[in-house]
């Protein structure tokens, strides 16, 4: 395959994707840790994680105590507790999986601006220092579809309505029974926000994922595909499997 870029590594499988970059993130937070503080990590909710978390909450000698996560979307409009929030599914496979320090999960009751004004607050109080995130099939990363990313957007968090692409990609991946059932709108870190962060780790496992992963290696910079912002970022890996990577040739 030719890979445009050395950031980017590709797997024969899923699973063989999620431990080498579980691997990589835990070396990253272990040499954040390793100076006496604290690292502080925002994780996307997604299936696509779900190799990479399992296969981190199992690595050794991490002293979670010092870390404090955060996650990078949420939907609107869902009870407290539903299995389709973000905040359920992180908790259950990863953030109760080990003994974090802090976990700040995004409020979704009452007013949805201000619910983002607070969560960029807790964002603000210091650095990012590792985003562990995918992309979407439409090329979004975190919630900021083609039609809202703002590569120079001055909010850190703020509210958004989902694409239709982006919806119907939550009923192919199983997390809700009908396109009527996702919610039409949400909370999202930025662009800039997430660019802003020390280190970005991007898992992009399945087919269904191939023709984003091409765009956001090949096409042009531009929030036509957000995505390829990703590309701008100093520090930052693309896993991939044999099916991401097809359209790569």
């Amino acid at each position: 395959m030719t890979v445009p870029d050395p950031t980017v590594r590709i797997f024969p499988d899923r699973a063989s994707l999620g431990i080498a970059a579980a691997a990589d993130i835990a070396a990253e937070v272990r040499e954040r840790l390793s100076h006496g503080g604290t690292a502080r990590v925002v994780f996307a909710a997604a299936p696509s994680q779900q190799e990479t978390l399992a296969a981190l909450a199992g690595e050794p000698d991490i002293d979670w105590t010092r870390v404090t996560a955060f996650h990078m979307d949420d939907y609107l409009g869902l009870p407290e507790g539903a299995p389709q929030r973000f905040s359920t599914w992180l908790r259950t496979a990863f953030f109760d999986q080990v003994p974090l320090k802090d976990v700040h999960l995004m409020r979704t009751d009452g007013d949805a601006e201000a619910r983002a004004a607070e969560y960029a607050a807790l964002l603000a109080e210091a650095p990012i220092d590792v985003v562990c995130m995918g992309i979407g099939v439409n090329g979004h990363i975190a919630f900021n579809d083609p039609p809202v990313a703002d590569f120079e957007d001055p909010l850190a968090v703020k509210v958004v309505e989902l694409d239709d692409t982006c919806r119907q990609q939550q009923v192919d991946d199983g997390c809700f029974a009908t396109f009527d059932d996702v919610p039409p709108t949400a909370l999202t870190l930025t662009v800039p926000r997430l660019l802003d962060a020390g280190r970005l780790f991007c898992m992009v496992p399945g087919r269904a994922k191939a023709p984003a992963v091409r765009r956001a290696l090949r096409d042009e910079i531009s929030e036509a595909c957000p995505a390829t912002a990703l590309r701008t970022h100093p520090a930052r890996t693309i896993y991939l499997d044999q099916d991401s990577a097809s359209e790569l040739d």
